[in-house]
């Protein structure tokens, strides 16, 4: 479940990075090359991320996606918003996931050791 809820975290900050990159390039004042270069380059590492989660080093690829997110704040505040925003969200996806997966383990653990009958 851990690896579902995070790789649904990394899917939808793809695309939010896609499309705000692209407003908030046209919009500010920022430099197109360099904003849409950190922007698009970190929206194609996360939907390729997403996919490496099966990998126990996917997650820690996540983790560098994230603080990288925050760190566009140096080029727009708004990026920086948007990456503690998904900092947030990554951080209860691993939390959540973890958890779901050992209760599930704990449920299944206990019903098999149910005496039938």
């Amino acid at each position: 479940m851990q690896r579902r809820l995070c790789s649904a975290i990394l899917s939808l900050e793809a695309i939010v990075l896609g499309l705000s990159t692209l407003v908030l390039v046209n919009v500010t004042d920022m430099d197109k090359g360099l904003g849409l270069s950190l922007g698009l380059g970190l929206c194609v590492v996360c939907a390729f991320t997403a996919g490496l989660l099966r990998f126990r080093w996917g997650y820690w690829i996540g983790w560098l996606i994230q603080l990288a997110a925050i760190v566009m704040a140096i080029e727009s505040l708004a990026m920086g918003f948007l990456g503690l925003i998904f900092l947030v969200l990554w951080v209860t996806a691993i939390r959540l996931g973890a958890r779901i997966e050992h209760d599930r383990a704990a449920w299944e653990a206990a019903d098999n050791s149910a005496p039938l009958g």
